[in-house]
């Protein structure tokens, strides 16, 4: 019999995998459209306008664990969408020319989302740009119509509804979404050596995030089932 290997530290596991994030975002679902241009610009010679690009590349599936820096885990989530490598290796460097100095990466989504990470990071092989999830199109919930996948990361850092990616010298003009503190974005967000935030201890953040979950979760809910309704007709 097939067992699963023990969550990282800190990590619960659960039951299911709802729509997730930080509270300020959870009504920002009727900026999101079904279909948008991804943008690719920063530090590069040439900003560009993706759109079938993507369908070009070869389609990779994953199988992993999907943790939040709040500490719940969801285990086996099957994602399948396009190798960020491959997006780099084949659109990124031919058509926007990355100048020498690009190695901080900032994703941003169609709701105002922003996130950043660092570009070898990016470049490993399970990171992907996903548009399907457990064999399904994306749903508006898991971050529809592209978002990121990094299973060794944080999920805060895998921004949904992907609608730009800038490459940057250095992490100077970022900021972590006002109002929220620049501390709960970790340069890193590793799983593996619980990167949930700069500056506090994990015996601060570990019972503040579980705090705090709760209320988000309700707050995501609620939003998403009165957009549904919305948009039933």
């Amino acid at each position: 019999m097939k067992h699963d290997p023990p969550l990282p530290p800190g990590q619960h596991e659960n039951p299911s995998f709802d729509r997730f994030g930080l509270g300020l975002f959870a009504d920002r679902l009727k900026l999101i459209r079904p279909s948008t241009p991804l943008t690719i610009g920063g530090n590069v010679q040439n900003a560009v306008t993706v759109t079938a690009e993507l369908a070009q590349l070869e389609r990779t599936e994953i199988v992993a664990d999907f943790h939040c820096v709040t500490t719940w885990s969801v285990r086996n989530v099957r994602w399948s969408g396009y190798r960020f490598s491959d997006f780099y290796e084949k659109i990124v460097v031919p058509r926007c020319q990355p100048r020498e100095k690009h190695a901080f990466v900032v994703l941003q989504g169609q709701d105002g989302y922003q996130v950043s990470m660092q570009l070898n990071d990016l470049l490993q092989s399970d990171v992907l740009l996903a548009d399907t999830l457990n064999g399904e199109s994306l749903g508006l919930d898991h971050g529809a119509p592209l978002r990121l996948v990094a299973p060794k990361h944080y999920g805060y850092k895998s921004a949904k509804h992907l609608t730009a990616i800038n490459f940057n010298a250095s992490a100077k003009g970022y900021n972590f979404p006002f109002p929220y503190p620049n501390f709960m974005d970790h340069p890193r967000g590793r799983v593996e050596f619980e990167e949930r935030a700069t500056l506090l201890p994990l015996w601060i953040v570990r019972p503040l995030y579980r705090f705090l979950q709760t209320g988000a979760r309700k707050k995501h809910a609620k939003a998403l089932m009165k957009h549904l309704r919305q948009h039933e007709h």
